[in-house]
């Protein structure tokens, strides 16, 4: 009875392992995503450092990024319309801020992540201070390298 007793107590302690595991991998990819969100807004802040946007998104031809100004399609366009000529060559200073926690959503080697935010910045041609408001969702895949962003895809905020 002895036996049985301790194999069913060493099984519980070995099911109980494997359930905490299991928990811990979503919130470790819920956490790691929530840094790539934060890094995406460093990003934008600091366009002029391509770098920290290429730790970000996947950088091939699948990465998508619609806003209303257009659709950008693959990193080249991404890198060279929205980070090159709308960030760093409209404003001096940008600043990006999210008002709302993002809702991160795991679909096994997918995650989708919404927020919204404030962005205030200046234009260099004049000195102007523009200051936006706005929601997004953004897509992530699981590479060999982390988590990557694929897909942007953001408007203005939600008419009354």
């Amino acid at each position: 009875m002895r036996k049985i007793c301790g194999i069913c107590l060493g099984l519980l302690v070995v099911l109980c392992s494997l359930a905490t595991a299991d928990a811990a991998e979503p919130r470790a990819d819920q956490q790691h995503i929530a840094d790539m969100v934060e890094l995406y807004r460093q990003s934008v802040i600091h366009a002029d450092d391509i770098h920290r946007a290429e730790q970000v998104w996947l950088t091939t031809p699948q990465a998508s990024f619609i806003h209303p100004r257009g659709h950008e399609r693959g990193w080249e366009e991404i890198k060279r319309n929205f980070y090159g000529k709308t960030m760093r060559d409209t404003f001096s200073r940008r600043g990006l801020q999210l008002t709302t926690a993002p809702s991160i959503r795991l679909h096994g080697d997918a995650a989708v992540v919404e927020f919204d935010w404030e962005f205030t910045a200046t234009r260099r041609r004049d000195g102007n201070i523009r200051h936006t408001a706005g929601r997004e969702s953004q897509v992530y895949f699981r590479t060999p390298q982390g988590w990557k962003l694929v897909q942007v895809h953001y408007s203005g905020p939600p008419a009354p």
